[in-house]
């Protein structure tokens, strides 16, 4: 190669460089919103979502059971799989700044006829061994910001497994509390049905002795096969729920070992920290800000393509028409070149690229604002849940210890034949009615921690 070439060379970089001095791609900012909870008095800087969950969760069983989810569950190792896959896309992104160089080896044979014919032919073989490459300088930076799409896109789906973390560590406790209800509800209907078999019973000697009248009877046998009815149902939630937490535990439909509901701790001093807290907490909102990031880059990416590409190629090697020429300085050759390719008649192609980038832009940055407003609603929603539950929770104490005595007080009128069977049949369906709403409140309120804890972030750390 003699000296113009390589000073030709020389000028496409000096240009290159003097037009990349004109910045073309945009720097990243994070997005900003603002949102905030629903207790304006609200001015704690603690965050329950910091707690890892075996120091929430403090039911051996429960924790046992969350181990097995993490370990095992499908989502969950989906997930990972993508973040693999995203991994192998950055390091292909990482790739893209480094020269391709590529080997050749050919024999190519030939044959030529003579002008005027004759049936002669000249025959001839070439042998051709080299290596070639290119390389694109990232001059306007096209190459930088799709590697760091790629390196978003590879911090949305770690982002995005911590999320199907965080939402299978609260399915799981979920689905166990909702056992130990279930439970309870089950123990209170066995025992209701116990005490109108033996109030049947009762009825009957008063019917033998003529205190009371033959309604009574068949009004007490049917209010003791109405509680006996409503146990199948419970069982069978009790089935399916252990069967829904099997499919969480990627296993087989089996029974579920647990405790009991009144062993559970329901008292929390619940922090839920600043809104802004969010960010740094909950992987899907991380996500959607990283998802914002790499739909910024492509945009980026977009704009670089209406500025020429800067690309320098090179080929060496052996070239010959015989093979003991092959490897002599005769045969050797080598050449190097250097370009800048403007694209004239597609502008239109590039126009599209980027208006499509810049509206999918928009799409993420709506998405994130969107991510927020919900994780708001949520805690919100979960805080307003738990304060209602734990109001309720004084006065049904309350409304039990009354009930109770209405139930007794009646039985007491009926043995006296100073009242019928109806008033006792309706303080039991009332002390029944009570009991359940109460195992009902207990439900909301770990429910409403369970819910708050995933709400916030928590489970991933």
């Amino acid at each position: 190669m003699n000296k113009y070439n390589y000073k030709l060379i020389a000028i496409v970089l000096l240009v290159a460089g003097i037009w990349s001095s004109c910045k073309i791609t945009k720097s990243y900012t994070k997005p900003t919103t603002s949102v905030n909870y629903r207790q304006p008095d609200n001015k704690d800087t603690i965050n329950m979502a910091t707690m890892k969950w075996s120091e929430l969760f403090t039911d051996p069983a429960l924790q046992q059971l969350i181990a097995e989810g993490l370990a095992a569950n499908l989502d969950l190792k989906i997930a990972v799989e993508r973040i693999n896959q995203a991994g192998i896309t950055l390091k292909l992104s990482k790739a893209a700044f480094l020269p391709s160089v590529n080997g050749n080896l050919s024999v190519k044979e030939s044959r030529l006829a003579f002008p005027q014919g004759f049936g002669l032919f000249d025959q001839s073989t070439q042998y051709d061994l080299g290596i070639a490459a290119g390389w694109e300088i990232d001059v306007w930076g096209k190459l930088k910001s799709t590697k760091k799409g790629a390196l978003a896109n590879l911090l949305a789906t770690d982002a995005a497994k911590r999320a199907v973390q965080t939402q299978l560590i609260a399915d799981i406790a979920n689905s166990y509390y909702e056992l130990l209800i279930l439970d309870e509800q089950l123990k209170v209907l066995k025992k209701t049905a116990k005490n109108r078999e033996t109030d049947a019973e009762t009825i009957k000697v008063l019917f033998e002795n003529s205190i009371i009248n033959g309604v009574a009877v068949v009004q007490s046998e049917a209010n003791f096969y109405e509680a006996e009815l409503a146990i199948p149902d419970i069982e069978q939630k009790i089935t399916e729920t252990e069967h829904a937490l099997c499919v969480l535990l990627a296993k087989s439909p089996s029974k579920i070992e647990r405790s009991v509901l009144e062993k559970q701790k329901l008292m929390y001093d619940l922090k839920i920290g600043v809104p802004m807290q969010l960010l740094a907490n909950r992987p899907d909102v991380q996500q959607a800000e990283y998802n914002f990031r790499m739909a910024f880059e492509e945009s980026n990416v977009a704009r670089a393509y209406f500025y020429p590409a800067l690309n320098i190629s090179g080929a060496a090697g052996f070239s010959s028409f015989g093979l003991k020429d092959w490897f002599t300085n005769g045969g050797l050759f080598g050449n190097i070149a250097g370009g800048l390719t403007q694209p004239i008649f597609n502008k239109g192609i590039n126009k599209a690229r980027l208006a499509t980038a810049l509206s999918i832009q928009k799409e993420a940055l709506y998405n994130f604002e969107f991510s927020m407003l919900k994780a708001s609603e949520e805690v919100s929603n979960a805080l307003s849940k738990y304060d209602n539950a734990a109001l309720k929770e004084e006065k049904r104490k309350k409304q039990l210890e009354a009930l109770f005595k209405a139930v007794e007080f009646n039985k007491e009128l009926l043995n006296n034949s100073t009242t019928n069977y109806t008033d006792v049949l309706t303080a039991e369906q009332n002390l029944l009615t009570a009991q359940l709403r109460g195992i009902d409140d207990q439900s909301q309120k770990l429910h409403a921690v369970v819910n708050l804890y995933r709400a916030l972030g928590g489970g991933w750390n």
